[in-house]
């Protein structure tokens, strides 16, 4: 039987949700530029993804959060995850922006969200780690307790993996870099002489392509 990882893979490639260009690098919002670009909102136009997607969430919730009350979404990219997450297992939802409004309430969790529940978080994509580590710290600042956090896809970068360790927090992702790659080459999608450009950024992100 396929696993999960290559199924999800393969369908972010058959939408272009991910795209792998080794000869033409993109540059991300940070600066680095990069041989693969990845748009996981993308997926939500195409149904058959969409469900794969979230219900492939709802497992790995229901699987391993027994506990969780509540399933929090990190704005913006995995509002729409958390819900169809949040309403697939028939919990409560609420949503984490990046920081706190500067009007009203000056709330940065949307939602009702009562003092020490279980709170499982949605993520759709993780690259450094730091803005979903940051939506973590928003929600245990109002006084939710996090179990986990589950993810579509994962570019397994070492900080990303010591940030999540140093917190001591789990994260299980759907898939990741070093799966789709090699989905990519069984595809087609890419050549396999550009299996050691796609590999060698991954280990070196921040200085890839400007030495």
């Amino acid at each position: 039987m396929e696993s999960i990882e290559k199924i999800i893979a393969r369908q972010l490639l058959d939408i272009k949700a991910v795209i792998l260009s080794p000869e033409k690098p993109f540059t991300w919002a940070s600066g680095w530029r990069a041989p693969i670009y990845c748009d996981n909102r993308k997926i939500l136009s195409y149904p058959k993804a969409r469900e794969i997607v979230y219900k492939s969430l709802a497992r790995i919730v229901e699987q391993n959060y027994s506990k969780a009350d509540f399933i929090a979404g990190v704005a913006t990219g995995a509002i729409a995850w958390g819900m169809l997450v949040a309403e697939f297992l028939g919990k409560p939802f609420v949503y984490v922006r990046p920081k706190p409004k500067d009007h009203g309430t000056g709330a940065q969790v949307e939602g009702d969200l009562p003092a020490g529940a279980n709170v499982v978080m949605v993520e759709d994509l993780i690259s450094t780690g730091q803005s979903s580590l940051s939506a973590v710290d928003a929600v245990e600042k109002a006084s939710g307790t996090v179990l986990g956090m589950v993810a579509i896809f994962s570019y397994n970068f070492d900080k990303s993996r010591r940030a999540f360790e140093y917190r001591n927090l789990e994260l299980r992702t759907l898939t990741n870099y070093d799966t789709l790659i090699e989905e990519a080459v069984s595809c087609n999608y890419i050549k396999e002489e550009e299996l050691e450009t796609l590999r060698d950024w991954r280990f070196r992100p921040d200085v890839w392509g400007v030495e």
